[in-house]
């Protein structure tokens, strides 16, 4: 999948392309679903089907305290968008000037520069300034221009309308067999092994550390996990997602101790599936308290995910 960064690295082509555009943050089945009429349409067309995306997403821009967790960072996006069949990616960044343009100005500028011929739209779409454009004006501006407006009915599976936000209430609830199936896949966070304060190796209990790349993590806590990435089948262990209050951590990190593994990770890129929540981070009086429970918390997700394969 071609990946493009900002409107003046796309080069023109004569095929011009099929369109949507959204945070799809997560690529759950709603956006599967998206994106299979949209890759319908670009080979009837025979076009490019493409993908456009905000970094950061307008909420976050606007209000990066309330904005909600973020599910994928940009390069989890790209891989799930990749995977789905995607042509190109197209990453534009949301700034005030993107901010205060208006609707006829995304039209002219971003949606006839990307040569869309028909562009694919979710229920609730909205562009321009203020959300001011509406499908009804994106309608009108297609006639004018001469591409197409398709809008996506909500796709609902077991009774539940799939969205980002159901998504992460579900991770917010600990429900990752519920999230599992409006994803369409498990959850996981990609990201590259840091060096850290080694504090973990001093305990007994070495850390592969992550940084989480977004604001807000949809999910916090201990947890039992699946990592991927580094041997041919998962490997199991025992994760700690926060801000490590003990030690007088202030930054999310994600810190997976991996059992019966002692290689050298630094640099390599790993993947985290969340099995199941144990319990909440909190802040222990001693380091002497916190190993104890880091061994309960050890025991108890060994004893979980031995179970979960055997099931």
């Amino acid at each position: 999948m071609e990946l493009v960064r900002g409107l003046h690295n796309l080069s023109q082509r004569p095929e011009g392309c099929v369109l949507t555009v959204g945070n799809y943050d997560g690529v759950h089945l709603g956006h599967q679903k998206m994106i299979g009429v949209l890759k319908q349409r670009a080979a009837e067309l025979r076009s490019t089907a493409t993908v456009l995306v905000f970094e950061p997403s307008s909420k976050e821009f606007i209000d990066p305290e309330g904005a909600p967790p973020r599910l994928t960072r940009w390069r989890e996006k790209y891989l799930a968008l990749a995977a789905q069949g995607v042509d190109r990616l197209v990453i534009l960044r949301f700034d005030e000037t993107m901010r205060a343009m208006m609707p006829e100005r995304f039209v002219e500028s971003i949606v006839a520069g990307l040569g869309a011929r028909h562009i694919v739209v979710g229920d609730d779409f909205r562009y321009g300034c203020n959300a001011g454009g509406t499908i009804d004006s994106l309608r009108a501006a297609g006639e004018a221009r001469g591409f197409g407006v398709e809008q996506i009915a909500p796709f609902v599976f077991d009774g539940v309308r799939v969205s980002s936000t159901a998504v992460r209430e579900r991770l917010g609830q600990s429900d990752f067999v519920g999230a599992r199936r409006l994803l369409g896949r498990p959850y996981r966070m990609l990201g590259r092994v840091v060096h850290g304060r080694e504090l973990g190796r001093t305990l007994g209990f070495p850390t592969a550390n992550l940084r989480l790349m977004r604001r807000r993590p949809p999910v916090q806590g201990v947890l039992a996990v699946r990592v991927f990435g580094i041997a041919p089948q998962a490997l199991i262990g025992v994760a700690s997602l926060g801000t490590r209050p003990t030690v007088d951590g202030t930054d999310m990190l994600l810190e997976v101790h991996i059992f019966d593994f002692a290689q050298d990770l630094y640099g390599r890129e790993i993947d985290v599936e969340f099995v199941a929540k144990l319990r909440d981070e909190v802040k222990f009086d001693s380091l002497d308290a916190l190993i104890v429970q880091m061994k309960v918390d050890a025991a108890q997700a060994r004893d979980l995910l031995t179970k979960v394969s055997c099931d």
